[in-house]
C-alpha cells in the first residue's frame, strides 16, 4: 500500500470519474507515470482554465476514452509539475493530503501543502 504525504495509507481521490495515472481512483504513481499524477485536488473553474491554457484541457469530454470532462468541485489527481506551476502562477487548487502521494513532498514544501490542505495538516 502506498503512503500519502501525512505518512498513512494513500486514500482514494475519486472513483467517479476514476482518476489517477492508472485509473484506479488513487493518486498512486510508478515508473510508467512520467507526469507524476500524485496530487489530489479539488477542481476549480480557474484551474480548469489555467490547465487548458497550458495545453491540457481537462474540461472537454473525450468520448473515445470515456472521459466525461471535469467540472468545478470534482476531485482529480493532477500532475505534480502542473500543480507546482499553477502555484507559482497563483492559480493552484486546494489539496486533499490524505489522497496525495508521499512523493509530492520531494517537490512541494510541507508549509505549502498545509496552506492548501483541505483535510488534516502535516505536523
Amino acid at each position: 500500500m502506498s503512503k500519502n504525504v501525512i505518512g498513512t495509507d494513500l486514500q482514494v481521490c475519486c472513483d467517479d470519474p476514476k482518476t489517477g495515472f492508472y485509473r484506479t481512483g488513487s493518486c498512486d504513481t510508478g515508473p510508467d507515470d512520467a507526469g507524476m499524477h500524485t496530487v489530489c485536488v479539488l477542481i476549480t473553474e480557474d484551474f480548469l482554465e489555467y490547465s487548458k491554457s497550458k495545453g491540457n484541457d481537462l474540461s472537454t469530454p473525450v468520448l473515445l476514452s470515456g472521459f466525461k470532462g471535469l467540472k468545478e468541485n470534482d476531485r482529480w489527481c493532477v500532475c505534480l509539475s502542473r500543480w507546482v506551476e499553477a502555484y507559482e502562477d497563483g492559480r493552484a487548487p486546494m489539496i486533499y493530503l490524505r489522497s496525495t502521494h508521499i512523493s509530492a513532498l520531494e517537490f512541494i514544501d510541507q508549509e505549502v501543502l498545509n496552506e492548501f490542505a483541505l483535510d488534516e495538516k502535516l505536523t
